[in-house]
């Protein structure tokens, strides 16, 4: 198995739970993170070698990925394993996958590239590099089956793990947080790239709230040390040690449930924000190169999970120039004051909700299982 993300950690982490239920003498090796290697998974590196962010960031570090991936495609031709499940991380896996499968080795690709949304030709690529597509998402398995790509769907694991409903009041008196306070999320990220072009932008946000809304308290989940320390530069950076910012290590469920109202750069979490079923702003930004390329190639009219789903705008998407704090702060205090909006976007991110509920790390075994001809 190979992840290179966070998100892709925890996916993986599942399935390897699943599959150790079924096929007790499994084993599992590649490059994964620690939510993988706590259910066994044998890191021959460490899903952080992957983690880079934009076009530029991946030709600073194309030198010493190349060499990753060419040192354990060798290893995996050796040993030959039974199967190959690549889990994300297209850019790093399909041409592994690629190699692989002409080797005769069976290969399954855990997450769909986003083709719905941008470089669709990707496809004719994903027809050479595996046997079957596990697929989120249910917008894609029509585009595979099209194009004759095995494909499964199997919806979304924190579609699984998010109840229905959470409880405001209860995780408020968890984390101590005032019942009656306006309270604000911000999620920035979870790679510190991210948090480099991010940090201060949201901590100015943090200010403009504040500035109309005095008793607004802010709530921020840091999934690393790294990040934590990156927004605590920030906030020293713009002099906002006044601003009251609870950072938590991880907890970004807690962090959004908490909520009244959630900021979050673009990605998995704000799919956990719909899921928790709370008014968002989605923001985002990358290099200006960066930009200017993945605009020429988009296809979408939106960048955030929640409104791709829905098939329509349900929360704002304010992006790269135009994220602003004053934009930002703006579209935050509008969500904020409009409790009729809020109930629409809970009955919007609902229908989501069911929609990815689909038991997604058995269904995720059992096609691992028909690939490796196991009854």
């Amino acid at each position: 198995m190979v992840a290179g993300e966070a998100s892709g950690d925890l996916l993986a982490s599942h399935l390897i739970a699943a599959l150790k239920e079924r096929l007790p003498a499994v084993e599992f090796f590649g490059i994964g993170g620690p939510k993988m290697q706590a259910q066994g998974f044998d890191a021959w590196w460490p899903l952080e070698k992957l983690s880079v962010m934009g076009y530029f960031d991946a030709l600073r570090n194309f030198r010493e990925i190349a060499g990753i991936r060419r040192r354990l495609k060798k290893r995996l031709l050796d040993q030959r394993p039974d199967i190959f499940i690549g889990v994300d991380a297209p850019d790093f896996n399909l041409g592994l996958e690629v190699d692989l499968k002409a080797a005769g080795i069976t290969t399954i690709h855990y997450v769909s590239p986003s083709i719905w949304a941008w470089r669709g030709g990707r496809i004719k690529k994903i027809g050479r590099a595996v046997n079957r597509i596990l697929a989120l998402f249910p917008m894609e398995p029509p585009l595979y089956q099209k194009a004759g790509i095995p494909v499964t769907y199997v919806g979304h694991p924190l579609a699984d793990i998010i109840p229905l409903e959470t409880s405001q009041s209860a995780v408020r008196e968890a984390l101590q947080i005032p019942a009656k306070a306006p309270v604000f999320a911000l999620l920035p990220g979870s790679r510190q790239g991210e948090l480099a072009l991010m940090a201060d932008t949201f901590v100015q946000t943090a200010r403009q709230v504040r500035e109309h809304l005095p008793e607004a308290l802010f709530v921020v989940p840091l999934a690393t040390r790294e990040t934590r320390l990156q927004f605590e530069a920030a906030i020293y950076r713009q002099q906002a040690a006044d601003l009251p910012f609870r950072l938590l290590f991880g907890h970004a469920q807690d962090a959004l449930g908490a909520a009244d109202v959630s900021l979050v750069a673009s990605g998995t979490a704000t799919l956990e924000a719909a899921l928790i079923k709370r008014p968002l702003v989605i923001t985002y930004k990358v290099t200006g190169a960066t930009y200017w390329i993945a605009r020429h190639l988009v296809r979408q009219p939106f960048v955030g999970l929640p409104n791709v789903l829905a098939g329509r705008e349900v929360v704002p998407e304010i992006l790269q120039d135009a994220a602003t704090p004053e934009n930002l702060a703006a579209a935050l205090l509008k969500l904020y004051a409009d409790k009729e909006n809020a109930r629409a976007v809970a009955d919007a991110f609902t229908d989501i909700h069911l929609q990815l509920r689909q038991n997604t790390a058995e269904k995720a075994a059992q096609a691992v299982i028909e690939c490796l001809g196991t009854p």
